[in-house]
């Protein structure tokens, strides 16, 4: 019977541009689970799959309590139907925060144009001018 294929954290790390010290934390938040080779950290094709989704989860913009609940499912053998379902309601919900961070944004950006165009006419300056500086 041919042996799983193992990675050790040096080929990890340099898989996914990460440091060693940030995978062993990864390990200690309950995200991957390396068996023990004497001193050695020995990463099965499992552990190496649960921080792929770590990583796409950060990319999201996921805390790690949601990317390891998302992960845990499909670990304790559910239908695929409740995995999806909470897939979707944790996006629909980073997907919410994003959308008001884009609000936020388009706001005190209009404030700050707001506040730089008074400042430029208490200045005196020119229109043209400050049409200028605003493209910036």
């Amino acid at each position: 019977m041919p042996r799983e294929q193992t990675f050790t954290i040096t080929e990890l790390a340099r898989e996914f541009d990460l440091t060693p010290r940030a995978i062993r934390y990864y390990e200690d938040q309950g995200l991957i689970c390396p068996e023990r080779a004497g001193q050695s950290r020995v990463y099965s094709k499992r552990d190496r799959t649960r921080l792929k989704l770590t990583l796409r989860g950060r990319r999201l913009g996921l805390s790690l309590a949601e990317i390891r609940e998302l992960i845990d499912l499909y670990d304790v053998g559910r239908d695929q139907r409740t995995q999806l379902s909470k897939f979707l309601a944790v996006l629909a919900g980073r997907r919410a925060a994003l959308e008001q961070q884009r609000e936020d944004i388009v706001a005190v950006l209009a404030e700050i144009a707001s506040l730089e165009q008074r400042a430029h006419e208490l200045l005196g300056e020119p229109a043209a001018r400050k049409k200028n500086l605003a493209k910036r």
